[in-house]
């Protein structure tokens, strides 16, 4: 299933160095061509030699290995994808700062392809703030990152901090060497999340949404190779790796970025479930209860999609959702001329699966075109099959 995919397989000095071993293996059974660098250190843990048998090269394990070839560089040329696995606290930190001391962090910083890391360390290295901070750092760069796992670690105890099983870190590997690579050039701006309206210092009006959805479209988006910027409300879900992220409040804070944003994107895709209402008038100070009952008045929130719709340039694709809980097409099909959207996003939310705070969705997708319906699949599936409408969508634009 890798048949021509060239992968280099980083060997770091930790316990989990002999896992490395059936990653290796695990590559080459689906035709993969395998390069392995090791640290000084993972030469304590496993033999060059087992890395040698087992992907049928000689291992790097220096800067100068050939005198002929640089090492760093002939690497870089090599590499489809780079996996560190296990990838100690020490490594993640060198990455983080731009050191290059030893060949696998020299050649890790002239990468141009993915990174893709399986961390390995004890708990309290792994919850450390400045690990967790070097983390950060690489994932706002475009470093994936699978695992830690929990379970029994080499010091004895049971925590999070094992590295994942090499079938677990292979599949995730998979998933990034077959990714479609279609929206390289392209810059999409997906909008996630509810927002508040603020009634007083101590209260505001919100929604259900999670953010689940916009935040699987943007990794989806990032995955195929555009450039992603990510306005996003109020959510507890870490964002995406390497998509850049806008954070706002309020409805008008949301319309304020995205109308900037959507001046210089390709595609615009409005996940986010943004307010309609907000208080007429906002409280300095926390309202007393009174009585039995109180009144709010409310006013419209700006109409975010109906403006980027008035505003559309040409080639610009604008998508919109529509959660509702009755008549979901016939209210998207209206919304979608409203708001002159090339693409609609339906779902009844009432269903099972579907809507919010759940890891699934069921939506219809209209277009000018029709309409396709989907059953209940995770919301990653259904960010990509999105994005397969909007695809079409720019063929077709090329081809007129």
């Amino acid at each position: 299933m890798l048949t021509g995919k060239r992968v280099v397989v980083g060997v770091t000095g930790g316990i989990a160095a002999y896992k490395a071993c059936e990653l290796v293996r695990l590559f080459k059974k689906a035709n993969a061509s395998v390069r392995v660098v090791m640290t000084e250190n993972a030469k304590e843990f496993v033999q060059p030699l087992t890395f040698e048998t087992l992907s049928g090269y000689q291992v790097y394990t220096d800067q100068f290995h050939k005198a002929w070839e640089i090492g760093h560089i002939s690497l870089q040329n090599f590499a489809d994808l780079t996996v560190i696995a296990p990838a100690t606290a020490n490594v993640i930190g060198k990455m983080a700062s731009g050191i290059a001391d030893d060949l696998l962090s020299t050649s890790v910083m002239a990468m141009t392809t993915p990174v893709l890391v399986a961390p390995a360390m004890n708990s309290g290295m792994w919850r450390n703030p400045a690990t967790q901070a070097n983390i950060q750092t690489l994932k706002n760069r475009g470093v994936y990152f699978v695992g830690p796992a929990s379970g029994e670690l080499a010091c004895g105890i049971t925590d999070v901090g094992r590295m994942s099983e090499p079938e677990i870190i292979f599949e995730k590997a998979k998933d990034i060497l077959l990714a479609k690579r279609d929206f390289e050039g392209k810059t999409v701006l997906v909008t996630a999340g509810p927002t508040r309206e603020k009634l007083d210092p101590v209260r505001f009006l919100t929604n259900r949404s999670t953010g689940k959805m916009g935040y699987a479209i943007a990794e989806a988006a990032r995955e195929r190779g555009a450039h992603v910027e990510l306005v996003t409300g109020p959510v507890t879900i870490q964002a995406p790796s390497g998509v850049c992220v806008t954070q706002v409040e309020s409805t008008q804070d949301m319309f304020n970025a995205v109308t900037e944003i959507a001046k210089r994107a390709d595609v615009v895709i409005q996940a986010a479930a943004p307010a309609d209402f907000t208080p007429e008038t906002v409280k300095d100070q926390k309202i007393k209860k009174t009585g039995d009952s109180m009144t709010l008045t409310l006013v419209s929130t700006p109409d975010i999609a109906k403006y980027l719709g008035s505003v559309k340039r040409e080639g610009q694709i604008l998508v919109a959702f529509a959660a509702e809980t009755e008549n979901a097409i016939e209210n998207a099909k209206g919304k979608r001329e409203r708001k002159n959207a090339d693409l609609i996003v339906a779902n009844d939310v009432s269903k099972p699966g579907a809507g919010f705070g759940v890891d699934t969705n069921v939506v219809s997708v209209l277009s000018e075109e029709g309409m396709t319906e989907y059953p209940k699949m995770s919301k990653k599936d259904v960010a990509n099959k999105i994005l397969d409408h909007v695809e079409r969508i720019f063929t077709c634009n090329t081809r007129k």
